[in-house]
C-alpha cells in the first residue's frame, strides 16, 4: 500500500487513476474544471482533506481526461467519487461541506 500523500494527486491519464484507485484502501476522487466556480470553492476542502487523512485525493481536470471523466459518467462538476479497495463506493455532485465528505470517507473505513 502506497503512503498517502499530504496534497492532492493531480491524475495525469487513465493508468495513471487505476493505478492509485487500486493502491489505496481509501481514494477521493474530485473531478473539476478550472473554469468551474463552484470548483475552486471546494479546492480549498480537498487539500484539507489531503493534509488530515490518509485517504488517497485524486483530481481529475476533466478538460485534460474528457475521456476518463466521460467513462466515469461525470456530467457535471465538482463531481466527487468515493473508492474502496478499487471500487467506486460513493458519489456526490456539487460543492460538499468538508464534514460530510470526512464522514463518507470514515464509512468506508469503517
Amino acid at each position: 500500500m502506497s503512503q498517502a500523500a499530504t496534497e492532492p494527486i493531480h491524475v495525469s491519464d487513465n493508468d495513471h487513476f487505476e493505478e492509485l484507485i487500486t493502491d489505496n484502501e481509501v481514494a477521493l476522487v474530485d473531478y473539476y474544471a478550472d473554469w468551474c466556480g463552484p470548483c475552486k470553492m471546494l479546492a480549498p476542502t480537498v487539500e484539507e482533506l489531503a493534509a488530515e487523512t490518509d485517504a488517497a485525493v485524486l483530481k481529475v481536470d476533466i478538460d485534460e481526461l474528457q475521456e476518463l471523466a466521460g467513462e466515469k459518467g461525470v456530467r457535471s462538476v465538482p463531481t466527487i467519487e468515493f473508492y474502496h479497495n478499487g471500487e467506486a463506493a460513493d458519489r456526490v455532485v456539487g460543492v460538499q461541506d468538508k464534514a460530510d465528505l470526512q464522514a463518507a470517507l470514515d464509512e468506508l473505513r469503517a
